[in-house]
């Protein structure tokens, strides 16, 4: 008996606001599962496809991350601030 991908149904879309340790949690669960299981191969391309979702959601946030950082710069009293886009 097959075991399903956790997460990775074909009417299951990536949240927008999915949080990026919920994401990566989720892709964790799917490489795994795709990793330890014998499943079928429409498993895997929906297990793939939806790990291809997450890996691009995973990655905006870390951009947006570096983009907040890089924008932080000393104030004039010294004290870190950020600066609006």
């Amino acid at each position: 008996m097959s075991k399903a991908v956790k997460g990775a149904t074909t009417d299951e879309v990536v949240q927008p606001d999915m949080t990026f340790e919920l994401a990566l949690k989720e892709l964790e669960q799917i490489v795994v599962s795709m990793e330890s299981s014998d499943l079928p191969l429409d498993r895997l391309l929906t297990g793939y496809g939806r790990g291809t979702e997450l890996y691009q959601l995973c990655q905006k946030r870390l951009g947006e991350a570096e983009s907040n950082i890089q924008q932080l710069e000393k104030g004039a009293a010294g004290q870190p601030s950020v600066k609006t886009l």
